[in-house]
């Protein structure tokens, strides 16, 4: 027995005041980790559903309105009210709203009269491919690129190529991507007519939206990585594998690289994030058949259920990825499991 079980009101030892679950919980990281992060993630859904729920009957305008036409009789949009339930009261519609979502059924489309998770099942795809093709090429691209000039420029060497690196990709990180989609498509489909403008019907017809989508992000992971390798490059492990004189090859590969992937990779979960709202603005400018395209329309016509689908979709999507993100950087730094979040 200890001398502090004997005193009354001394605080008992540290190991004693921790229960199983807490006891085992502290000893398997990957359990706290997961544990938080659910809560993290329910909690990302309330917020999701709720502010979806609210903002979107905020766009000006009545959808009954909106569908029947400007030619309608104010009894025809009236009853259109009535049939799709813009005159329930707005916490019916909010119980309606959320008893559907649980059953997986996002509502029929005001403008179709289709289920909108059918709708959303068609145009997904498309948005799919198009920020996937966009964060392979980031990574493809940004992190060779950023590792290169961060080794060429180290201890202050070739300043010409770091201030010409940071200045070039500073401006197209900062530009706009409808900015980046008008120069492209002035360029390559008007000017010199080698890429089409628009549709999705070929792989030619991807370049150009893949390449307005990739060109920023590219620019700004590829500084970060450039920022990083120059941190890395000064620390003392690397200073005692140059002095074991490893090939350059084998000395940045790895020994460098591993350790700008976590900084690289939370930022590209993030810019994956990114990507899929990005995609919104693109599809527009390229007449692009995916979810972007379609919310614009939807919009439009004041189609509530197409819309806050289409965002519900969106959010998942983008919540699940900087998970996997999370559980990727955990896998290569368990260290990153203590970390509340990186999205």
């Amino acid at each position: 027995m200890t001398l502090t079980a004997k005193i009354p009101g001394a605080p008992r030892a540290r190991s004693a005041d921790r229960s199983p679950l807490r006891r085992r919980l502290s000893s398997s990281p990957w359990l706290d980790f997961a544990l938080r992060r659910a809560g993290g993630l329910l909690l990302s859904l309330f917020v999701l559903v709720v502010l979806t729920f609210m903002v979107v009957p905020l766009i000006p305008g009545d959808p009954a309105l909106a569908i029947a036409g400007p030619d309608a009789s104010a009894a025809a949009v009236e009853r259109l009210r009535q049939d799709l339930g813009l005159n329930d009261p707005l916490p019916v519609r909010f119980m309606d709203y959320v008893g559907g979502l649980l059953q997986l059924d996002l509502g029929n489309s005001f403008r179709f009269g289709d289920p909108v998770t059918g709708i959303i099942a068609g145009k997904l795809p498309f948005t799919a491919q198009l920020a996937f093709a966009a964060i392979v090429i980031v990574l493809l691209v940004a992190v060779p690129a950023g590792m290169a000039v961060g080794v060429l420029t180290r201890g202050g060497r070739r300043r010409w190529l770091d201030l010409g690196f940071s200045n070039v990709a500073g401006f197209f990180a900062s530009l706009p991507p409808y900015v980046t989609a008008t120069l492209l498509i002035v360029l390559f489909a008007i000017i010199w007519r080698v890429l089409p403008a628009g549709g999705a019907n070929s792989f030619e017809a991807l370049i150009l939206p893949v390449a307005a989508l990739a060109v920023g992000p590219t620019c700004a992971v590829a500084r970060v990585v450039r920022q990083e390798t120059a941190v890395v490059l000064e620390q003392d492990f690397m200073r005692t594998a140059r002095g074991r004189r490893l090939p350059a090859l084998r000395l940045h590969l790895l020994h460098a690289l591993p350790n700008l992937l976590t900084s690289t990779l939370t930022l590209t979960g993030l810019i994956l994030a990114s990507l899929l709202g990005g995609a919104i603005i693109i599809e527009t400018v390229f007449s692009y058949p995916g979810l972007g395209n379609e919310i614009i329309q939807a919009i439009i016509y004041r189609d509530y259920p197409l819309v806050q689908g289409i965002i519900i979709v969106v959010g998942i999507i983008a919540t699940l990825l900087n998970l996997l993100v999370d559980v990727i950087l955990g896998i290569i730094d368990p260290r990153t499991l203590g970390a509340k979040t990186h999205g």
